[in-house]
């Protein structure tokens, strides 16, 4: 089995994590849709429902992150990027062809496929980056889920910025610089996301650089929509708009000042966890987590994976010579491959609960152009750059709010997605109600949740079934997006939407009547999406008790057992969840 070769320090995950954020920002190119869906509509004569359906290919090509997920197993992470760019440059391509009429007459079903094959870019952008991350700060899982997917957030406010200041509102000017620009920054920055040796848990500083990270984009997120709204209501020169957006590239460029610091200041370092191969000395007080990520921390210096064979091989010989018993199986908490990870219940209501949650949120999403339009919004780009706003700040919230309550409190963090869940239906109300003043009020509080969906269920898969695995895993849970949106964005919203502007005899829909029902029908998916997410978070308290709760006879034994690779002895004292 191939071994890759850590970058050892403490330096070095930090500089990844700098180039991640700004991969995390061009991975939610999807996000951009809203901006350039009207164009299309009119540009090409589309009807509601055939832009809802190109809405769909925008959800499916950002979701479709299997095969980025199996092939982070098999490719180091560079590879993933060179692809992702590859996929961003065509795809986008297409549609910028399409727009501009430079190639005419393009078929519907090519421009689906495009859009799809643009957008499933940010899919392979960001398993490239999470994965890693996740791993070189295995620690830390919630913060870091929160914050890169917090970046990927706040992607479509600086997105927007560029839109409206750079590009002066040109839809097809947005399409080639997401064809160029993006694939750009990826190429250049893809060297700087790799494994490297994870700082220590035991290091202050480690904390207070998370916060550091956390305020800068606080900062970034807080700049973006306060800049978007001043641009809308006045007038800004060419001038005054390329500083606004170099202050923005400053704030983005922020995190690289922690590897900078420990360049110019190095601080003594402290032994890491220690690498495949080397010594293991486990003391009894380490963090419980560990117990539940020591098998991923080996499989971190491997990529070139196949299903553990020569390590199975191994197991057989030693079970022949009566040297072992049989392999147990994965316990949750362990690390699960996707065949043993499929058949657990946990498994599938995390999916269903996140599937109904997040397939609700992208069906506003995806109509958010139409919905402010039909509630006498005519410029859509403050409710998108709101929507932005609070979905950065639901993802970064979540993260940090989660990993501060199952540390404390060993509370599951699919209790948080109870919550959001239940705030979705008031949100949904509010979008039904359409009263004065609750439409940025509504898009705000469901952007929120719609972001804390995402860090909540990373976090939680890579805890439940382990690090091992975790692309391919994480990845499936994410199909739950584009299936919630080809069911309520295409056969509720559309179908629903363009029987109301036949009413009224035109194509463009006005009035509350547009989504009232679909509003309606969402509010009650969610409350399902709650029940399930109580059930799962009664279900898995246990776990999270194992995990986290300090000083656990059990959680020493599976530290110490696990640490000197004797499954047979494992087995008599891993906690039977």
């Amino acid at each position: 089995m191939a071994k890759l070769v850590l970058k050892a320090g403490s330096r070095p995950p930090w500089v990844g994590l700098a180039a991640a954020v700004w991969i995390q920002i061009a991975a939610g190119n999807a996000y951009n849709f809203p901006l350039y869906s009207s164009a299309l509509k009119s540009v090409l004569g589309l009807n509601q429902q055939q832009v809802t359906i190109l809405g769909v290919a925008n959800d499916v090509g950002e979701n479709l992150s299997l095969f980025p997920g199996i092939a982070c197993n098999k490719f180091p992470p560079w590879a993933l990027l060179l692809f992702g760019s590859v996929l961003c440059f065509f795809g986008y391509g297409v549609v910028w062809l399409a727009l501009t009429q430079t190639v005419s007459n393009l078929p519907y079903i090519l421009l689906w496929l495009a859009l799809c094959v643009a957008t499933n870019s940010g899919a392979w952008f960001g398993t490239a980056v999470l994965v890693t991350n996740m791993r070189n700060f295995r620690l830390s899982r919630g913060t870091i889920s929160g914050i890169l997917k917090g970046y990927v957030g706040i992607s479509a406010s600086v997105y927007t910025l560029i839109y409206s200041l750079l590009l002066k509102g040109s839809a097809s000017k947005l399409l080639l610089f997401l064809t160029i620009g993006v694939s750009t920054v990826c190429l250049v920055l893809m060297y700087f996301i790799r494994p490297c040796t994870p700082p220590s848990g035991e290091d202050s500083s480690v904390h207070v650089h998370f916060i550091f990270t956390q305020a800068s984009s606080i900062l970034l997120a807080t700049y973006l929509v306060t800049t978007t709204i001043l641009s809308d209501m006045i007038s800004i020169n060419d001038s005054v708009s390329y500083i606004l957006v170099s202050i923005m590239i400053i704030f983005m460029i922020t995190p690289l000042a922690i590897p900078l610091k420990m360049t110019i200041f190095p601080a003594i370092q402290k032994t890491n966890v220690p690498l495949v191969g080397s010594e293991v000395s486990v003391s009894t007080q380490a963090s419980p987590l560990i117990a539940s990520s020591s098998t991923s921390a080996a499989y971190v210096g491997s990529f070139h994976e196949n299903e553990d064979t020569s390590s199975d091989v191994e197991i057989l010989i030693a079970e022949g010579e009566g040297a072992v018993r049989k392999k147990r199986r994965p316990k949750r908490g362990d690390d699960f491959k996707f065949k043993e990870a499929i058949v657990k219940a946990d498994f599938w209501l995390l999916w269903f609960a996140y599937s109904l949650g997040v397939g609700s949120g992208v069906t506003v999403v995806n109509n958010l152009a139409q919905i402010g339009i039909s509630l006498g919004v005519e410029d859509t780009t403050i409710l998108l750059s709101v929507f932005s706003f609070c979905n950065f700040i639901g993802r970064l919230g979540a993260g940090a709010v989660s990993e501060h309550f199952v540390r404390s409190k060993t509370l599951p963090r699919t209790f948080w997605m109870s919550i959001t869940q239940v705030t979705m239906i008031i949100a949904f109300l509010l979008y039904a109600s359409a009263l004065d003043g609750t439409l940025y009020a509504a898009t705000a509080l469901l952007g929120m949740c719609y972001g804390v969906q995402y860090s909540i269920m990373v976090a939680t898969v890579s805890e439940l079934f382990g690090l091992k695995h975790f692309g391919v895993i994480s990845s499936f849970m994410m199909l739950g997006n584009p299936i919630g949106a080809l069911v309520f964005s295409v056969f509720l919203a559309g179908n629903l939407y363009d029987t109301e502007a036949a009413k009224q005899g035109n194509s463009t829909c006005y009035g509350a009547n547009c989504f009232r029902v679909t509003f309606l029908v969402l509010a009650g998916v969610c409350g399902i999406g709650t029940i399930l997410s109580i059930i799962l978070t009664v279900r898995i308290r246990a776990v999270y008790q194992m995990l986290y709760a300090s000083g656990s006879f059990c959680q020493s034994r599976r530290i110490f057992c696990q640490a000197q690779c004797l499954p047979s002895f494992c087995s008599n004292y891993s906690m039977t969840i």
